[in-house]
């Protein structure tokens, strides 16, 4: 029998231990699929279905997935966005609801204008400014977060029914945008990786 003393093992600790505190680089590479992604959100299901356009069958790296995430949050912010300028030039709306349709479209431009920034600042992520960039991202996605929130804040009759498909359009947009928020954040943890040539 083969015995193994604990003086012969020292020095695989010692290599475990610097892979740990050197996780940047440890999982400068790593490759993550859709669902252990999404396990840091929220809302998994839901973003697990709105990223799987991007998924690869060898996985993507956590910026790439940051940059999927803000890239389907602003894809469904447009969505809302031209059904509200839609419902606005109909004129459905009358009195106070009116008001916060205009207040709403307003708000969602905001965010939109936020998230195009976000998405521009994840594909020039650098080293040298990793901290401050990482900051903006965490500062415009949680702004675009409050103001689809806002959205909803003027609105009366709640139980009319173009104003409870409005809500649920309004409601699926935060949920994509609090999972984008989610993984950016994940991103903000691990640390700046190597981006893979093959992420967009």
């Amino acid at each position: 029998m083969i015995r193994i003393s604990h003086l012969s093992l020292l020095p695989l600790f010692v290599f475990l231990s610097f892979l740990t505190n050197t996780g940047q680089l440890v999982f400068a590479k790593e490759q993550y699929n859709v669902k252990e992604a999404c396990r840091v959100t929220r809302y998994p299901d839901l973003c697990i279905r709105s990223l799987e356009p991007f998924s690869h069958g060898s996985g993507r790296s956590l910026s790439g997935w940051a940059r999927g995430g803000v890239s389907v949050t602003i894809s469904e912010v447009k969505n809302v966005l031209a059904y509200l300028a839609k419902m606005k030039k109909q004129g459905h709306f009358k009195g106070r609801n009116r008001a916060a349709l205009s207040d709403c479209v307003e708000v969602f431009q905001d965010a939109l204008d936020e998230l195009h920034r976000s998405l521009g600042v994840l594909r020039k992520l650098s080293k040298s400014t990793f901290g401050t960039q990482l900051e903006d991202l965490m500062t415009w996605i949680s702004a675009a977060l409050t103001d689809e929130d806002t959205c909803l804040d003027g609105f009366e009759s709640s139980k009319e029914r173009k104003i409870k498909l409005l809500r649920n359009k309004v409601l699926k947009a935060q949920y994509i945008t609090s999972n984008a928020l989610a993984l950016v954040n994940k991103l903000g943890t691990t640390g700046l990786e190597t981006i893979p040539d093959s992420d967009p």
